[in-house]
């Protein structure tokens, strides 16, 4: 069992998670049951799938959460380009969003990558 929060990924997942939460509270309150929320899913689903794949027993495992969480995250940065172009994002928030996303996107691929080979 690995402990998660010693992970580079997770701890740029969860930055991710609460920057999402901080741009979403400025959306349109008729968006708060529909964008805002799922974006928040996808974005708290990324660090709770890794903090879930670190408590199972093989790097198998842990890597099919890896790959859930990846889903999550690409999911994600549909909604953020969905939401700038709604105008709900200016241009600096949504390239800030933009460059964590990316970041996490490449990070979990890494790590993915290295399951599978160790596996």
């Amino acid at each position: 069992m690995k402990d998660f929060r010693k992970l580079k990924v997770w701890a740029k997942a969860h930055l991710l998670a609460l920057a999402v939460y901080k741009v979403t509270r400025d959306f349109p309150t008729d968006e708060r049951f529909a964008l805002v929320s799922q974006m928040r899913r996808c974005a708290v689903s990324v660090p709770s799938n890794l903090a879930e794949g670190c408590g199972r027993d093989s790097d198998k495992d842990f890597a099919r959460f890896v790959h859930i969480a990846a889903g999550s995250v690409s999911e994600l940065e549909y909604q953020v380009l969905l939401a700038h172009e709604l105008g709900y994002l200016h241009e600096i928030g949504f390239q800030q969003l933009q460059d964590q996303v990316n970041e996490v996107k490449r990070m979990l691929n890494s790590l993915a990558q290295r399951l599978l080979q160790e596996s």
